[in-house]
């Protein structure tokens, strides 16, 4: 099941950029021993959503299709975590990841209606 040619596109592009935000924070982050180990899992989780999104695209099966996309959704969820965390710890400003976040939000939503969609046409 493929994505439909300009989602795979606009997609694609926007989990990518995705990562390499991700990847900038991760980079940007303070040396102490607290964030270097929240930057690993940060890091992972975040680019890992593109990794994903590109498997779900020669997935087997619209199941295959599906659990890849559930993949990617776990990874986002994984990532807003480590963002949090990073606030509550007090290792990154609230408005430094504002925008962020809101992409994390942004991209989860389009996921779950693909994954809804994906569903309904079983």
């Amino acid at each position: 099941m493929r994505i439909v040619k300009t989602e795979t596109h606009d997609l694609k592009a926007r989990v990518l950029e995705y990562a390499a935000r991700v990847v900038r924070l991760s980079c940007a982050l303070p040396p102490s021993s607290e964030a270097q180990m929240i930057k690993n899992q940060l890091f992972r989780s975040g680019t890992s959503v593109g990794a994903h999104v590109a498997e779900a695209n020669r997935g087997k099966s619209r199941a295959d299709f599906v659990s890849k996309l559930e993949g990617a959704l776990q990874e986002l969820e994984e990532t807003k975590y480590w963002m949090e965390l990073l606030i509550v710890l007090k290792l990154v400003e609230v408005s430094r990841l504002d925008a962020l976040m809101q992409e994390t939000d942004e991209i989860t939503a389009i996921l779950v209606a693909m994954v809804s969609r994906s569903r309904k046409n079983q």
